[in-house]
């Protein structure tokens, strides 16, 4: 099926679905092109048309290799499309799905990259606020980099501005992905260029440990951990490469680097990863209460367990409650701001520590009996040290009372 897209592209075929619209491959003046045609709703909406327009400068005029350059709008009728550079490769949540994590070396030539790209948006005014490996692509027809990583550009950009309207969300609402959300936008304030450096932060941790510092069950619960808890450290990177994930992560954005400082520094830890094999971490509640690990998820989104349960995807957590995620992953949407007492709901502190793999999951079978083994051996140790301790007293009161005349026990016995 083939539909066109204003006067001048013509779309052919469906490459992939999300909540904002469809991605599709189609062909324009100068050759094939990716055509994002957004949701009818949203081109309905007069107020979004303007911006749309508004932001037609500021997004034509973003080049960089490590960015997907956008190459038109059209507004057409009940038409609203951003005609973009086509990219022959998959997008990171795809590679992800199947290799689960990277190793050091490839995942942080992979994330320079991408703070490349930001940095330049950063430059023009432009914030991204939509950072998730299903906004990177890999170019599988460049030069490979290190680690065999394949070159990295960020795409979508301007989509969540586009929608994130004041009628759509006013001062009450979230727009992004919960799992890379900054915190300054969880608690309500304006989304400047260091929610970037934190989503990527955010994804730099997900590629090397298989899953994302702050994911997982409820929405609600996944905001309230990136302003709430610390990110717990992931076993197995050297200190230089975690200590720079940390700052990126600060829950103050002033603390966090900025997108081209964060490009240099990794790229300058390069040759000390080299060789390093992808991290045996666990992630956090992986381990059912009989002490067996759950296996690996499965590349299909959409595949169950054996006991039939859905196979949940980090990154997939959709805003709205009973949603479910569309094709490509895409759940940029609004949710509710948690109010003030919601947020400071729940223990401080790092409550999801990654474990080296075949470790216990705290609170599970195994870590209870393990702590109640070290719990005896503790005792059996403190009931032999108190023996010890009870015949040394009694040997040598036995001798001081052999060698003792009868003065002085009289004197040792007084008041």
């Amino acid at each position: 099926m083939t539909r066109k897209i204003g006067s001048r592209y013509t779309a052919n075929q469906i490459l992939g679905r999300g909540s904002a619209g469809t991605v599709w491959l189609g062909e324009g003046p100068d050759g094939p092109v990716a055509i994002k045609l957004l949701r009818e709703d949203l081109a309905s909406d007069q107020e979004l048309v303007g911006r749309f327009v508004q932001e037609r400068t500021a997004l034509l005029g973003l080049e960089h290799p490590h960015v997907v350059s956008v190459r038109d709008l059209v507004v057409d009728g009940n038409d609203l499309a951003l005609v973009m550079d086509l990219v022959r490769g998959t997008d990171l949540r795809t590679r992800l799905e199947r290799v689960r994590r990277m190793a050091p070396e490839a995942a942080v030539a992979i994330v320079a990259d991408i703070a490349d790209g930001l940095a330049a948006a950063h430059a023009a005014g432009v914030v991204h606020r939509d950072v998730k490996p299903e906004n990177v692509l890999l170019d599988m027809q460049g030069p490979l980099g290190p680690g065999g990583a394949h070159p990295a550009l960020l795409t979508d950009f301007g989509v969540a501005k586009l929608i994130d309207t004041p009628k759509r969300t006013r001062a009450t609402k979230i727009i992004g992905t919960p799992d890379y959300l900054a915190p300054e936008i969880v608690e309500g304030l304006p989304p400047r260029a260091s929610v970037d450096i934190y989503a990527l932060a955010t994804v730099l941790y997900e590629l090397l440990a298989g899953f994302t510092p702050f994911g997982g069950g409820h929405p609600g619960a996944v905001l309230r951990r990136h302003v709430t808890e610390t990110v717990a450290p992931l076993p197995g990177i050297p200190d230089e490469l975690w200590q720079l994930v940390v700052q990126c992560l600060a829950k103050a954005p002033a603390s966090r680097l900025r997108a081209s400082e964060l490009a240099a520094r990794l790229r300058e830890l390069l040759p000390l990863l080299a060789g390093i094999p992808p991290l045996d971490v666990d992630e956090p509640g992986t381990e059912p209460e009989d002490g067996t690990q759950t296996a690996p998820p499965a590349a299909d989104a959409s595949s169950e367990t054996e006991a039939g349960e859905p196979v949940r995807r980090r990154g997939a957590v959709s805003l709205v409650p009973g949603a479910k995620p569309d094709s490509n992953r895409d759940t940029h949407t609004s949710m509710r701001v948690p109010g003030p007492d919601e947020l400071a709901g729940g223990a401080r502190g790092t409550a999801r520590v990654p474990r080296a793999s075949g470790a216990p999951r705290p609170g599970s079978a195994r870590h209870r009996a393990a702590a109640r083994r070290r719990r005896v051996a503790l005792g059996v140790v403190g009931l032999l040290l108190a023996a010890a301790v009870g015949t040394g007293a009694w040997l040598a009161t036995e001798g001081s009372d052999a060698g003792a005349t009868p003065q002085d026990t009289r004197n040792s016995s007084a008041p």
